[in-house]
């Protein structure tokens, strides 16, 4: 996508955003230049090595057992603070923390110069009726107890919906459940649960073209989260009832069954499968990471988008709708918009410690991951089955799996007066800033 004005027809505030970024990010460089006698040359050649080093004992950490992760542990420490201590001694450290923070001030102020040039459209909400016959389904479980510890049920048979109640000691069908609801006269359904029984309810709203209403009740609530809904209170979420407005959005679907966030295969899925995971989830990870990622167990997988073909892949995460981020399982990785059509696709390959620093530098660049997005995403392997992580929930699915977006299926009813998804950084690139600051069509 590219930005491009009429003379005169960049934003006043793009244009001032881009001169303050280009400024810091000259004032860094002449921060570093300053410094002298190959001070600057220094700075960065002592950051980049901690850097590396740090990475490299992060793949240790994870990838091997015994003496090696012990190494790694030390170094994942020792790195950063080896350059600090070098810093001290050449007292360099004046100089680095000022091209830092410089350098930081840099990068914020040329991505809000590109939001400022191009305001992210957000999904569109139209007016719709309130429901007649809302039923909800809760999961008093979910979320360590919110909906005992908010009063979701009482409050939500007080604005007149039915609510039913899971029982914890018994494994449930919410999709049946959920289609008993529809056959018994509901005209709305919803979910105070995890991102995972959403995903089962919402297929079945989708199919009946009903409306579906959030409730975000689970532990992470990322569905919650980039519709833009109150995930503090989710009491707040039930406003939608009577004075609410609906938003269109899109289901990923993967080997026939909807998913609301992610589809994860490989390392993840793998490791999520393990009986003790639920219970140790940091132990049972670092028990099993070694022989996953080093290959003496799980599978290599292959798949196939419109454009691309990623071969001998250790992990692929699936998304509906791409992350604004390649590390969408991070604290605070967000998805921009619902309705866009495509699926995000992230693929990973490292299997040595100079890869996982070549990741650790470059990013979505290195060779080893892999950013896009595609319609359908068809993912291969030896093996008859392989273990799938959808929306957290465990898996085994038989191959190919099979990828797909099924754009504008579900009506979402959420409150008028909500929170609202923060508005996600759009990619830096400079040569855009570049170009907003001489009011100039910016490159492809």
């Amino acid at each position: 996508m590219s930005l491009s004005h009429p003379v005169g027809g960049a934003p006043g505030r793009a244009r001032l955003f881009a001169l303050l970024a280009l400024v810091c990010a000259l004032g860094a460089l002449v921060v570093l230049v300053v410094a002298g006698a190959g001070g600057g040359l220094i700075v960065v050649l002592v950051g980049a090595a901690g850097t590396v080093l740090a990475a490299m004992g992060a793949w240790w950490l994870v990838a091997h057992r015994g003496l090696v992760r012990a190494a790694g542990t030390v170094l994942v420490v020792a790195a950063p603070v080896a350059v600090l201590v070098l810093y001290a001694r050449a007292d360099l450290w004046p100089t680095a923390l000022s091209a830092l923070v410089l350098w930081a001030a840099a990068g914020v102020c040329a991505r809000t110069a590109l939001r400022a040039a191009r305001p992210p459209a957000g999904m569109r909400a139209v007016a719709s009726d309130p429901p007649r016959h809302p039923v909800l389904i809760m999961n008093p479980k979910s979320g360590g107890g919110k909906v005992g510890r908010f009063g979701l049920v009482e409050k939500a048979e007080a604005l007149g919906a039915r609510v039913l109640l899971l029982d914890p000691e018994v494994v449930t069908d919410v999709a049946a459940l959920a289609r008993r609801a529809v056959a018994e006269g509901a005209d709305l359904l919803g979910v105070a649960g995890g991102d995972g029984t959403q995903a089962r309810v919402a297929e079945v709203a989708a199919e009946h073209g009903l409306p579906f209403l959030v409730i975000s009740a689970g532990t992470r609530n990322h569905f919650a989260m980039d519709l833009g809904l109150d995930r503090e209170d989710p009491s707040q979420c039930l406003d939608a009832l009577t004075d609410g407005e609906e938003l269109r959005i899109d289901l990923g679907v993967v080997g026939g069954r909807a998913f609301v966030n992610t589809a994860s295969f490989g390392v993840y899925a793998e490791v999520v499968q393990r009986p003790e995971y639920r219970d140790a989830k940091a132990d049972s990870a670092l028990s099993a990471l070694p022989d996953l990622l080093l290959g003496y167990a799980g599978r290599a997988l292959e798949a196939t988008t419109d454009d691309t073909r990623l071969e001998a892949q250790q992990a692929l995460l699936i998304s509906n709708n791409p992350y604004s981020s390649p590390e969408p399982m991070a604290v605070g990785a967000r998805r921009a918009r619902l309705d866009q059509g495509v699926l995000g696709v992230i693929g990973i390959r490292v299997n040595n410690a100079a890869q996982a620093a070549d990741v650790a530098l470059r990013g979505p660049r290195a060779a080893g991951l892999h950013v896009l997005t595609s319609r359908r995403a068809v993912v291969a392997s030896d093996a008859e089955s392989i273990p799938v992580a959808v929306d957290g929930e465990a898996l085994t699915l038989p191959t190919p799996v099979t990828c797909a977006i099924r754009p504008g299926a579900l009506r979402v009813r959420v409150p008028r007066g909500r929170p609202g998804a923060p508005a996600g950084a759009p990619p830096l690139r400079w040569r855009e800033v570049l170009a907003l600051l001489l009011d100039r069509p910016s490159p492809r």
